[in-house]
C-alpha cells in the first residue's frame, strides 16, 4: 500500500499531514494492516525530523505561486508549474501510489493533477472555511473532501464531502498542566496571556502588545512568541520600556515555542490571542479562551472568514486588523479574563467546536481508497 501525501509551504499545511501519517502508521499497528510506505511530495522538507520520524520518504516538486494581485512573478511562476506538473508526472509514475492525499495550497497542484491524469484516486482536506482555487478544482474529481469548517460544504458536491475538523499531531494535542508554571518561572496567583502570532510572529500583534505592556505585567504574566526575526527589536523595546517597572520579569519573549514550550505555555494560560490560521483547532482542543486577530483578508483571503465561523461556536472573540489598536486589545483582555462567565462561555464553545479524531477519520479513508485500488 503505497500513499502519496502533497501540500505544503507553511506549517499550517504541513503538520496536519505529519498528524494524517502518525495515524496511519498507528490504525495499520493496531489493526494488524499491511504498512503503508508513505511519500511526501513538495518543494522542501519544511521539517526533516518530522518525516524521518514517521518514515516517510521526501519526493522534491516544484510549484509556482498563485497570486491573487498583479505581480510580474506571475508569469515567470506560470513556467515554473508548468515545469512542475512535468515532473510531477515522471514522479507520480515512478512511485504510482494507491491514493495520493492532497492538503491545499499551490504547492499540491503539479502532484494532483499528476494524479487525475494518471487515474490515481484522490482524497483532499480544506482547512479553511472559504477553500482556496486548487482545493475548488481539485473537488470535482477528488473521491472524498475533508473540511474543517462545516460552512466549506456548499462549494462541494455533497455526496463527497465530510465534517472532520483539521488533524492535529498528536504530541500537541493535550497541554502540559502539570509543572508548567514551575517550567515557566510562572507565580500560581497571576493570570497568564499567551501570544502567538504565528511562526513568523506578527507586526502587527506585537505593536500592539508593546505598547501596552507595562500596564499588561502589572496583571498578568505575558507569554510572547514574536518570531525569530523580531525577537531582537521586541526584546530590547521591551527592555527599555520596562526598565522602571518591578513587573519586568513577567514579560517572556520567545522567537518561537517548541512543541513542549508550547504545551507548557497553553497548560499554564488564562487567555489565547492567536491568528486565524490552522493554531484555532489546537486552541479549541485546549479549550482556551482566545482572541483571534484575523490576517487582513487583502493579504489572506481565509482567515477572516475562519475567525469569524470560529466565533460563531462562542469559543472567542475576534478583533479585526483594521480595528487593532493597543488599547482595544488591553480592554479585550481584561473583560475575558476578569469576566469568569465569559471565560467559561468561550471555554464551552471551544470544547463544540474541537475534533480530537480528525486525524483518524481522515487516515481510515485514505487507507480504506488505498487498499480498494491495490486489490
Amino acid at each position: 500500500m503505497k500513499i502519496l501525501l502533497t501540500g505544503g509551504g507553511t506549517g499550517g499545511h504541513f503538520y496536519p499531514i505529519i498528524a494524517i501519517a502518525e495515524s496511519i502508521r498507528q490504525i495499520a499497528k493496531d489493526e494488524r494492516l499491511i504498512d503503508a510506505t508513505l511519500y511526501y511530495m513538495g518543494p522542501a522538507q519544511y521539517d526533516e525530523k518530522a518525516l524521518f520520524e514517521n518514515g516517510i520518504i521526501f519526493e522534491k516538486s516544484y510549484a509556482g505561486k498563485m497570486r491573487r494581485y498583479f505581480s510580474l512573478l506571475n508569469v515567470v511562476d506560470v513556467f515554473k508549474t508548468a515545469l512542475g506538473v512535468i515532473k510531477a508526472v515522471m514522479s507520480v509514475w515512478r512511485i504510482y501510489p494507491d491514493v495520493v492525499f492532497g492538503k491545499g495550497g499551490y504547492v499540491s497542484f503539479p502532484v494532483l493533477f499528476a494524479a487525475r491524469l494518471l487515474g490515481i484516486p484522490v482524497v483532499i482536506h480544506e482547512s479553511d472555511s472559504h477553500p482556496g482555487r486548487v482545493n475548488l478544482w481539485a473537488g470535482k474529481f477528488a473521491k472524498r473532501i475533508a473540511l474543517s469548517y462545516r460552512e466549506a460544504a456548499s462549494y462541494f458536491p455533497k455526496d463527497k464531502v465530510a465534517l472532520t475538523g483539521n488533524p492535529v499531531r498528536k504530541e500537541i494535542v493535550e497541554p502540559i498542566h502539570d509543572g508548567a508554571r514551575e517550567y515557566l518561572k510562572l507565580d500560581d496567583t497571576i493570570p497568564t496571556i499567551l501570544i502567538l502570532g504565528g511562526s513568523q510572529g506578527s507586526q502587527k500583534i506585537n505593536e500592539a502588545v508593546i505598547g501596552i505592556l507595562p500596564d499588561l505585567v502589572k496583571r498578568y504574566y505575558v507569554i510572547h512568541q514574536t518570531g525569530k526575526d523580531n525577537l531582537d527589536e521586541i526584546s530590547h523595546t521591551a527592555q527599555v520600556i520596562l526598565n522602571e517597572s518591578i513587573h519586568r520579569d513577567r514579560y517572556k519573549p520567545f522567537a518561537y515555542l517548541n512543541t513542549l514550550a508550547l504545551r507548557m505555555a497553553a497548560g499554564a494560560a488564562a487567555l489565547i490571542v492567536s491568528r486565524a490560521g490552522s493554531t484555532i483547532f489546537e486552541i479549541a482542543l485546549w479549550k482556551i479562551p482566545s482572541i483571534i486577530i484575523p490576517i487582513p483578508e487583502e493579504i489572506s483571503h481565509d482567515q477572516t472568514s475562519n475567525a469569524f465561523a470560529y466565533a460563531a461556536s462562542g469559543a472567542c472573540s475576534v478583533i479585526e486588523e483594521v480595528n487593532l489598536t493597543p488599547h482595544v486589545l488591553a480592554s479585550e483582555i481584561d473583560r475575558i479574563v476578569e469576566k469568569k462567565e465569559v471565560a467559561e462561555a468561550m471555554k464551552k464553545g471551544a470544547e463544540s467546536f474541537a475534533r480530537k479524531d480528525a486525524s483518524d477519520k481522515i487516515a481510515r479513508e485514505i487507507m480504506k481508497i488505498a487498499l480498494s485500488h491495490s486489490s
